[in-house]
């Protein structure tokens, strides 16, 4: 199972206040001076293994990295009932994962994970050194996405999760949102997490990528330090969009040349330097 992670990476589930959460969790290297952790949380189809490719780069600037996946996504468990999923109960499941880490962490979110990210530091932003929202925008997803997500809403009410992957595959490679079919770690872990990923999970926070309101104003109003990333191209938010959000945050923005909507997974050095930058210059 850890294949696909750094050699010092330790794959556990995280118990909590909420339930067993399963991590993988990569600490700083005995040489260099540990200056954090790191949370990071995955989007929509995605799962802790999208971060695989970051943990080694930010080990070596000194940041502790724990990668999670949510309630419902592949390793860790959640139920077939769709309130669970609710962003209000996804964000306490971050509070509760934080809490159980016993430190305060830089909470970065990858699309869907920024709003649950966001929801977290609304609901206590006491637990948290900083916000990363990564190709995460201030609201509902652009149209074209929320047709995709729609689409593998109306697969889902009709057909079995394996039902649903062939029909995926036969798509061709979608984008990311609603595009559980690329990623990193090949075919066939790619399908084992489709399969293990809730169905629920997948309807209700689907749904909320179709409806999230637009809470950058109420953000904003938090003392945090922000950080709005994201690559140079994204069809799931408009760059534009990031671009004005960040202003909107008063955030340091980091744009990634040669990524598009996951840039932990298209240029993740970069992307790990970009991190390790916003935290370095962050009063200790």
């Amino acid at each position: 199972m850890t294949s696909h992670h750094a050699p010092s990476a330790e794959s556990y589930q995280l118990h909590t206040a909420r339930g067993e959460f399963a991590v993988v969790d990569v600490p700083v290297p005995a040489e260099a001076e540990v200056k954090g952790t790191v949370l990071l949380l995955p989007g929509y189809t995605g799962s802790k293994e999208d971060f695989a490719l970051m943990h080694e780069p930010l080990a070596a600037r000194g940041y502790r990295s724990i990668a999670v996946d949510g309630r419902g996504q592949h390793e860790s468990d959640g139920p077939d009932d769709e309130s669970a999923y609710a962003l209000g109960e996804l964000a306490r499941d971050v509070l509760a994962q934080v809490e159980a880490l016993g430190e305060r962490v830089h909470l970065v979110g990858h699309s869907l994970g920024g709003l649950i990210a966001r929801r977290a530091a609304l609901l206590d932003h006491s637990p948290f050194r900083s916000l990363t929202l990564m190709a995460s925008g201030p609201g509902r997803i652009s149209v074209s996405q929320e047709q995709r997500v729609k689409l593998l809403r109306d697969a889902l009410a009709v057909m079995s999760m394996e039902e649903c992957w062939q029909a995926i595959l036969a798509m061709g490679p979608p984008e990311e949102v609603g595009g559980p079919a690329r990623g990193i770690g090949g075919p066939e872990l790619l399908r084992r997490r489709w399969l293990r990923t809730s169905p629920a999970q997948l309807l209700a926070t689907g749904r909320q990528l179709c409806t999230e309101p637009d809470r950058v104003t109420e953000l904003a109003a938090v003392p945090l330090p922000f950080h709005v990333l994201s690559g140079a191209r994204d069809d799931t938010w408009p760059v534009t969009d990031l671009d004005d959000m960040a202003v909107r945050l008063n955030a340091h923005r980091s744009v990634i040349e040669g990524a598009e909507h996951s840039p932990n997974a298209d240029r993740p050095e970069a992307t790990a330097r970009a991190l390790a930058d916003f935290w370095d210059a962050l009063p200790r």
